[in-house]
C-alpha cells in the first residue's frame, strides 16, 4: 500500500491534468482515451476513499489494461498521451506489488 500511495502521490496531480489533456488532443482519433480518463478517475476516487487501507482496483486495472492494450503507446501521440500510459502502468504495477 505504501508504494501505491507513493506512485499516487508523485503521479496523480500530473495525470489529473493529462487526461484532460489527452482527451481535448486525441479524443478523435483516440476514443479510448475518453475511457482512460474516467477509469483513472475511479482510481483516484477509490484511493483517496481508502485512506491507508489498499483500496479494490482489480476492475478497473483490468479494464484499463484491456483499452490501453497493455499500456502500448500508439505510434501518432503526443509525449504527454505516452506519459499518461508511463504513470498509469506505473501505477498498476504498484498495486500489484
Amino acid at each position: 500500500m505504501a508504494l501505491l500511495n507513493e506512485v499516487a502521490d508523485k503521479y496523480f496531480e500530473k495525470l489529473d491534468i493529462f487526461t484532460v489533456a489527452i482527451t481535448r488532443a486525441h479524443g478523435k482519433n483516440h476514443p479510448e482515451a475518453f475511457e482512460v480518463r474516467e477509469l483513472f478517475s475511479e482510481i483516484k476516487e477509490k484511493i483517496q476513499i481508502a485512506g491507508s487501507t489498499k483500496p479494490n482496483l482489480d476492475a478497473e486495472l483490468t479494464q484499463l489494461r484491456e483499452v490501453t492494450n497493455n499500456y502500448t503507446i500508439p505510434g501518432d501521440v503526443c509525449g504527454t498521451y505516452a506519459a499518461v500510459y508511463n504513470m498509469l502502468s506505473e501505477t498498476d504495477q504498484a498495486y500489484q506489488a
